[in-house]
């Protein structure tokens, strides 16, 4: 049991295809309390029941810095501590760059970065006064390779900042045994990309990716509880790509 005693909390975890779920799922089953955010709190609720008692789901909306700090003192209050936290609530939009508006680009930096931002500021005072600690932060290829299939400029902006954000963190919180890492998955099947691949663009796609397939949301997952877990206990400031060798150099 790779999380055997820790309350762990996935943002974005309601949806039935997505990493979040799939990531609070596999906690479950390594040992760990999950505790589901998302902006749908009956969403979150029943994801919660669906994994067995004693895990819980409750509102967020991350970006919302008064209701961050409110779901972590309810995950404080009942549980104790907070010993992970994945920053997975994210969204996207496919606009080229002149199309972005004022209303998208706030909208896409504000759920990607800003609430990885206020997510990772209302854990950390709980993890500081522990000693100890694992935020992941879910960033995207995109972030590295300029643009994606199905998210914008300024999605590839907000998820660079991610990256940015999380290694700036994990240097100022390691003296305080908090390591903070990030993940960037490639094209992962979810609920955000069902349906949008027609026959054509998905072996365009396939031929970019050496292992020949597309992600699923439990290749993300398991990085995750790697992440999250000890046997990732020296590893701080990382980004771990998840995309089958789409972005190999």
């Amino acid at each position: 049991m790779l999380l055997a005693d820790k309350t762990c909390i996935v943002t974005g975890a309601a949806s039935a295809r997505g990493i979040g779920r799939a990531t609070a799922r596999l906690f479950a089953e390594h040992g760990g309390t999950a505790i589901v955010l998302d902006l749908d709190g009956d969403a979150a609720a029943a994801a919660a029941r669906e994994l067995g008692a004693g895990h819980r789901g409750y509102a967020c909306d991350v970006t919302d810095k008064a209701a961050c700090v409110a779901a972590v003192a309810k995950v404080t209050g009942g549980f104790g501590r907070v010993d992970v936290l994945v920053n997975n609530a994210g969204i996207t939009q496919p606009v080229k760059t002149l199309e972005i508006d004022d209303e998208g680009y706030d909208r896409i930096l504000d759920v990607n970065l800003r609430g990885t931002l206020y997510m990772s500021q209302a854990a950390i005072p709980s993890m500081r006064k522990q000693r100890s600690g694992s935020i992941v932060c879910m960033s995207s290829v995109s972030a590295q390779r300029g643009g994606g299939i199905f998210g914008g400029p300024h999605y590839s902006a907000a998820k660079a900042g991610v990256l940015g954000l999380a290694k700036a963190m994990a240097r100022e919180f390691g003296p305080d045994n908090i390591r903070i890492n990030s993940v960037t998955p490639g094209l992962i099947q979810t609920d955000i990309t069902a349906g949008k691949l027609d026959d054509a663009m998905r072996a365009r796609v396939l031929d970019g990716i050496p292992m020949n397939r597309l992600g699923d949301a439990q290749d993300v997952a398991r990085a995750c509880l790697f992440l999250a877990s000890d046997l990732a206990s020296y590893t701080t400031g990382a980004v771990i790509d998840v995309n089958g060798g789409m972005l190999i150099h």
